[in-house]
């Protein structure tokens, strides 16, 4: 009979085997239907043997719960940028800069890569297994995003025959062409701006606290570097070669080139070729081969000598500008776009163009009837770039933004250091989805069960209208609504209906109604005010009422209330609507005072003056419950570690913040000792 431990070890190296195939090669061996019974055959063989589990199991990819935030580390030496070439002369300028470095040689041997169009990641290898993933951040130091990281399917938690030691790679994170024309599809129906390119949506979701999440967007991931000196490798294209073996995902179009006329030929032949495939490229990187001639030449402060990139330019055509609307985001956004007479560019019928800002609308004067440049930002968004002055019709006008917001009809405002235009009113139908699952989100309303899909049902069939409606929903009507899950991995999803589950919804929608002022004033979505800022405000101002009358000038009295928490807090009261919700939910049941200790009896609180940082996961409660316990008793709770922090808790899977405690030689709290320091202290 078949040990448990060794067939988890053969469905792990099965799993990342056809992971391999379908994410880096494209060439998948088995069906999604059997890939899904080998993960779910080792989640069962897991959860029956717990201590079996590993932390490069394919089960380990996404994390249960939200990061707490993103901690700074340091890289093993800089992340540089890329000097810039943009034509044959400049090309040949550099081979001749470089050649001349190298001593004079008559010909350079070069690697020529594809030049993703991504965002800059280092990834850090301990005895082949995967301990850190950084962005590139200021290029000395990033930000740790590794459980974001481990989502990503193409890179893998362990190396295959990888060398020993610490080692760090470094590559791009990007979307694929499909997801990212998928999110920016989802975000134009949601009336929310478009992603200008790919890199900024890849870099925007590698933000984002909840790693679930970022697995949904499916990211990709290329490698192009070894950090670490191996002294087998001597040239770039065997350092990609090796890479490769271990199964890390090298993009596979790179080629070895003698000479400047052959990279030449290489740039000219993708520059037609890179729009048949599935990522986005905007150039190539030109790199010297041979790793001892790089030593040579050396760096600048920003650039290595002996790497270059070649800029693909981007298609231009005319057009005419047939109307220009606005749309509104999810965040209450107004931005403008303009309806094109159809044009083909960059592969692809435009129809529609984004303008960006009634600030660069204004700038460009871009007016309906003009004709215009429009270009693709790199190669996938239309953008107007100028109009044509001299074919402009005579009859023109000048554009002018909308006061109103074409949605619900609320005053649009703006804020006096912003260009972009908003609408206040939380419950407006463009905004209503998002601003739903941030109002049950944990750290808000803590409405468990009420997620994305279910948000969708809600809305769809009509049964929600803003926050106090879901006060008036029922169990009957919540059992008998259909969902539609989805699946990571496939776009197969059986419709069901929600049964129990809607019931424990509905049970938890009536037990938020006692939550602190607090979570209401974070779940409202106020922009800029956190949920430490609205604890703040709730702590000193008491009721609801209070918060909603205070002056800009009462509000900037309050502790750590700045004048932009102020005036967003002002603008959100002034915003009729708003005010109308609110008593809604007065209506409804929903707590409107605070159970946070008054500012003064807060000094007599045992953790007073005591700051602790989290890290790591508790078995017995959730990060969110033990914050919320050290505040109850007078703590500020931090998310990164300094001289001042007086402990650090950590669990299981602690990062770099329990490795800086120990350096700065801060106490450290297990989860035992940090157990029993509340219970010797927490007397309620």
């Amino acid at each position: 009979m078949t040990r448990p431990e060794d067939r988890l070890r053969e469905l792990r190296e099965a799993i990342r085997h056809h992971e391999e195939r379908y994410y880096i090669h494209n060439a998948p061996e088995i069906s999604d239907e059997e890939f899904d019974r080998l993960l779910h055959e080792l989640e069962r063989l897991e959860a029956d043997h717990p201590e079996l589990i590993t932390a490069d199991s394919p089960t380990q990819r996404v994390a249960g719960r939200p990061i707490a935030g993103f901690t700074n580390v340091e890289h093993l030496t800089p992340m540089l940028s890329l000097d810039n070439a943009y034509n044959e002369a400049e090309l040949r300028a550099f081979d001749e800069r470089v050649r001349k470095g190298a001593g004079g040689l008559a010909e350079m041997a070069y690697v020529a890569e594809l030049k993703i169009d991504g965002l800059s990641i280092a990834l850090t290898f301990e005895e082949g297994r995967l301990v850190r993933g950084a962005t590139r951040g200021n290029g000395v130091h990033g930000e740790d995003v590794t459980a974001n990281v481990r989502t990503i399917r193409p890179i893998p938690l362990s190396l295959r025959d990888g060398p020993p030691g610490r080692i760090e790679v470094r590559g791009e994170v990007y979307l694929p062409r499909k997801s990212f024309e998928r999110m920016n599809q989802e975000r134009e129906d949601a009336g929310e701006p478009l992603f200008a390119n790919p890199r900024n949506a890849a870099a925007g979701t590698m933000r984002n606290l909840v790693p679930a999440l970022v697995a949904k967007r499916n990211l990709g991931s290329f490698v192009y570097q070894l950090i670490t000196q191996t002294p087998s490798l001597a040239s770039h294209a065997a350092m990609l070669t090796a890479m490769s073996s271990w199964g890390l995902p090298v993009e596979p179009h790179w080629r070895a080139c003698r000479g400047i006329e052959e990279v030449m030929a290489f740039c000219e032949e993708w520059a037609g070729k890179r729009r048949t495939l599935d990522f986005d490229t905007d150039g190539v990187v030109i790199k010297v081969d041979d790793l001892a001639i790089r030593d040579r030449l050396g760096t600048t402060a920003k650039f290595p000598r002996w790497a270059t990139a070649f800029k693909f330019p981007a298609q231009q055509v005319h057009t005419k500008v047939v109307r220009i609307g606005v749309n509104v985001g999810r965040t209450g956004a107004v931005t403008p776009y303009a309806e094109l007479e159809p044009v083909f560019v960059a592969g692809s019928t435009v129809s529609m163009a984004t303008l960006h800002n009634a600030e660069d609308l204004a700038r460009k004067d871009i007016r309906e009837g003009d004709t215009v440049v429009i270009e693709k930002a790199g190669d996938v968004i239309p953008k107007v770039v100028a109009p044509i002055l001299s074919l402009r019709p005579e009859s023109s006008q000048p554009w002018t933004m909308p006061s109103t917001c074409p949605q619900c009809g609320s005053t649009l405002r703006r804020d006096e250091e912003e260009v972009v235009w908003r609408c206040e009113n939380t419950s407006c139908p463009a905004r209503l989805r998002r601003s739903l699952e941030h109002f049950a989100s944990r750290s808000a309303m803590n409405i468990e069960g009420l997620g994305e899909s279910l948000v969708d049902q809600l809305l769809a069939q009509d049964l929600v209208h803003d926050f106090s409606d879901l006060y008036r929903l029922d169990a009957a009507t919540l059992e008998n609504l259909v969902v539609t899950p989805k699946e990571p991995r496939s776009e197969r999803a059986v419709p069901r209906k929600l049964g129990k589950v809607g019931r424990n919804v509905v049970q938890q929608i009536e037990e938020s109604k006692t939550n602190d002022l607090s979570r209401l004033i974070y779940a409202l979505g106020i922009r800029h005010v956190g949920e430490k800022a609205a604890a703040t405000l709730a702590r000193y101002l008491r009721h609801m009422d209070a918060v909603l009358n205070a002056s800009v000038s009462s509000l900037q009295d309050v502790p750590e209330i700045g004048p932009v928490v102020a005036e967003s807090v002002r603008m959100f009261a002034d915003e009729p609507r708003n005010r109308e919700l609110i008593e809604r939910l007065k209506a409804a049941g929903v707590n409107m005072a605070t159970r946070l200790p008054e500012p003064a009896a807060e000094r007599a609180l045992p953790f007073a003056g005591k700051t602790f940082v989290l890290t790591g996961a508790l078995s017995t409660m959730t990060r969110e419950e033990a914050a919320a316990t050290l505040e109850r008793l007078g703590a500020k709770v931090s998310g990164s570690v300094s001289k001042k922090t007086s402990y650090v808790v950590h669990g299981a899977e602690a990062g770099s913040k329990l490795d800086k405690a120990r350096e700065l030689g801060i106490e450290l709290l297990d989860e035992e000792a940090f157990r029993e320091l509340i219970m010797k202290n927490d007397h309620d």
